[in-house]
């Protein structure tokens, strides 16, 4: 258990944290909300120790290990990704070391009665022991393992880190995090950079993950899936809810209408005291009284609620022209990057109306298909033919870099907008995250985040019928998440989406185009039914994988198999008696230490003298449970052999 207690934070004199504790049990699983710039980072550094705070404590039991993955990671290690992602296993290296070590110098030695000798099995034993519990005999297998899990081909195990996009790099320190296997794990923000079939994997690993999780997420699925318990960062305090974050929505508004409804009841309150001040003040009677309300009055804790942003939560897109019935086709499109072919003869057709979500892993062509799409990206073969009438909006990260850098952000919604938006500019740009004075922010000095945000919220202004939408939600919060998606809903035209967000898409599209090695798959329906049927056919690829096995097992020749049997035999018996006689030779010197010990015992004299020697008797029952293992030992590598 970890113990946050009365922490406090300022920046810029302005109060991040007001005295907050609470507690992190060992198995809980903790999705942290609050709007953007409320603190949720700022609290996982906190908890890891990077940010210092200006008062309260943090309470962790003895050897307590805590893994935390940032939003962004800029890598410029010269390591291989299998070497920087074996880093993980830095402490069962150094034991494996000092085993070898140890078995040494026990080979070489032969003072087997010796205190240092004794020394030697015991410490022996605990390094045995430390390599068992993390699992250090299967870092191959384990790094491999959830290498895959995260994207990686075999092939990219052999690529230097500093070759690798920030996206990827995250994935090689989410890989180390979780096979380090820390007592809590911090995620900021860990779905950004992965595709669908990643998210959903990491998202199994931490469902059953036996440490404390505490996580930064706007993926609402991701969270629901995962999560026991909400945590809500607002007006630099907590409210702690005992749920996932779909039942935490529900509380919370309960909750805050209690908390209206004590508002409303305070400021009558409120209104009454100083009512009866000013009736009072004046009278000579009666001031000692007025002073006593007036400190009463500053006394009291107002009770305060945060404000939600209802503001465009109907917001609109502007009419468009409708377009014709095909929106577009693309017909045999090649692309390549050097020698590398990213898009090898794919064509696919957009009719009006249409809601479409391009998925698959990353690296398969999603975002160069959607820039040839939309004329951002040349290639080398085939045609883009667009239908009558089509005005395309495109939205992605880089889309912000045509904007002027010293226009303020208010100055790039205010050249686009029409109508009577325009006098709801300032809301609109609050539901994109720009609040108070952040409007008057320079192009040149906004994040790519918030550029990002801009270049969505410009878009959303701007009369088109078929919008192209790169990863949208990448940095946006569940309140503005909520009303895009509204926006789409009810938008008349054709979209694209490419996104991993699973909630975000569901009720949004109702066709799936898939990438893949092998081209562009359809799929018709929601995200839903197609990530069912992806698991169903990955259960069935699996199966029939099994059955190709034991069919290929079946057709081999008998003489090849037997010979390789055989082969495989031989070596392990070599192995296997090679273990046995170093075995027998430890029994051997064991036995006659022990027998050495026990005449020591029978001798009354000496007897007497190794009575006063309580370690003595410890290290002559070491001795007897060595060779109980030693023989436990040798009983299976002879049934083996």
């Amino acid at each position: 258990m970890i113990a946050v207690s009365n922490i406090e934070l300022h920046f810029s004199g302005r109060v991040m944290f007001d005295k907050i504790s609470f507690l992190i049990n060992d198995n809980d699983k903790i999705g942290l909300t609050g709007r953007n710039g409320a603190g949720k980072s700022t609290l996982l550094k906190v908890l890891k120790g990077i940010q210092q705070i200006d008062g309260g404590d943090i309470m962790y039991p003895k050897g307590t290990i805590i893994g935390y993955l940032p939003q962004e990671l800029h890598s410029q290690s010269a390591l291989t990704v299998m070497q920087e992602t074996r880093k993980a296993f830095e402490l069962v290296t150094e034991f494996m070391a000092e085993k070898e070590k140890l078995m040494h110098e026990m080979e070489t030695r032969t003072d087997y009665e010796s205190d240092s000798y004794m020394q030697l099995i015991e410490r022996l034993g605990e390094v045995e022991h430390q390599i068992e519990i993390h699992d250090g005999y299967t870092i191959d297998e384990q790094t491999e393992r959830v290498l895959k899990g995260l994207g990686f081909e075999p092939a990219d195990f052999d690529k230097e880190m500093k070759s690798l996009s920030g996206g990827w790099q995250m994935r090689v320190e989410l890989a180390k995090i979780l096979l380090q296997k820390p007592d809590l794990v911090l995620l900021d923000e860990p779905t950004n950079h992965l595709d669908i079939e990643s998210v959903i994997w990491l998202e199994k690993f931490l469902k059953d993950y036996p440490g404390a999780i505490i996580m930064v997420s706007h993926d609402r699925t991701f969270l629901d899936n995962i999560t026991n318990r909400t945590v809500e960062v607002v007006n630099g305090d907590m409210e702690d809810y005992p749920a996932p974050y779909t039942r935490y929505t529900i509380l919370r508004q309960e909750r805050r209408e209690q908390v209206l409804n004590a508002q409303k009841n305070q400021q009558r309150e409120i209104a009454q005291i100083e009512r009866n001040i000013e009736r009072f003040r004046a009278k000579a009677s009666k001031a000692t009284f007025a002073q006593s309300l007036i400190k009463k009055l500053d006394k009291m804790d107002k009770i305060e609620v945060d404000e939600e942003n209802a503001a465009a939560m109907n917001l609109r897109f502007p009419a468009s022209q409708a377009s014709g019935k095909i929106v577009q086709q693309a017909n045999h499109i090649t692309k390549k990057y050097g020698d590398k072919v990213v898009i090898n003869n794919q064509s696919l057709q957009i009719d009006r109306g249409e809601k479409v979500a391009f998925v698959g892993k990353n690296g398969m062509g999603k975002t160069t298909f959607s820039r040839i799409m939309v004329g951002d990206l040349s290639y080398d073969k085939g045609e883009i033919v667009n239908g009558h009438n089509v005005t395309i909006g495109y939205y992605a990260q880089h889309a912000a870099d045509n904007m002027d850098g010293n226009d303020t952000v208010l100055d790039v919604v205010d050249r686009v907008a029409v109508g009577d938006i325009r006098t709801k500019l300032r809301d609109l740009l609050g539901c994109f995250l720009f609040k108070g004075d952040d409007v008057y922010k320079k192009v040149k000095v906004l994040s790519g985040g918030e550029k990002g945000r801009l270049a969505l919220c410009k878009m959303i202004l701007e009369p088109r019928n078929f919008l192209v939408l790169d990863e949208p939600t990448n940095h946006l919060d569940m309140l503005s998440k909520e009303i895009l998606k509204n926006a789409l809903n009810a938008f008349e035209g054709t979209i694209i989406v490419v996104s991993h967000d699973r909630d975000f898409l569901q009720g949004l599209t109702n066709k799936t185009f898939e990438f893949t090695r092998e081209g562009i798959k359809e799929h018709l329906g929601s995200i839903n039914d197609f990530l069912q049927k992806k698991e169903m056919e990955d259960m069935r690829a699996l199966e029939l994988k099994k059955e190709e096995s034991i069919v290929a097992a079946k057709k081999t020749p008998v003489a090849d198999k037997q010979k390789s049997v055989e082969q495989n035999n031989e070596k392990e018996q070599r192995k296997l008696k090679a273990d046995l006689e170093k075995c027998e030779q430890k029994i051997s010197e064991l036995e006659s230490t022990i027998k050495a010990t026990e005449a020591d015992l029978a001798d009354a004299d000496k007897f007497q003298e190794l009575s006063k020697q309580p370690e003595f008797f410890s290290k002559y029952e070491l001795l007897k449970k060595q060779l109980e293992t030693e023989m436990q030992r040798w009983e299976e590598l002879s049934a083996r052999v």
